[in-house]
């Protein structure tokens, strides 16, 4: 298994790394992941889980990792979090269905 504390460090340390070679790019990355934050709508436990969710959909370590510390230091429990990825991985089905759907549909375009 991938020790994810050390994981998460490196990621930040080549994230800090990136900063430095291109500033406004992270600025930009720091100015969308703070939006959601300024509205109040969500608290933000409810945005990491959502977050974890959509770490999973797009398979990325560095979003899961640095979420899911997000997420516990948020006061989000282990059930809570099985709860939130159950529901990504219910879209990542429902989503492979609805494509299914479209490739009947090209190949039946094909057919004619």
């Amino acid at each position: 298994m991938l020790d994810w504390v050390e994981y998460r460090n490196e990621i930040l340390a080549r994230i800090g790394e990136m900063g430095h070679l291109s500033p406004d790019t992270v600025r930009g990355y720091q100015a969308l992941s703070g939006a959601g934050a300024r509205t109040g709508h969500l608290d933000a436990r409810t945005r990491e889980l959502i977050a974890l969710a959509v770490a999973v959909t797009t398979r990325c370590d560095g979003c899961i990792t640095v979420h899911s510390k997000a997420a516990l230091d948020e006061g989000a429990t282990k059930e809570e979090i099985a709860e939130a990825l159950g529901v990504a991985v219910a879209l990542n089905a429902g989503a492979a269905l609805v494509y299914s759907g479209r490739v009947l549909d090209a190949v039946e375009s094909h057919q004619k």
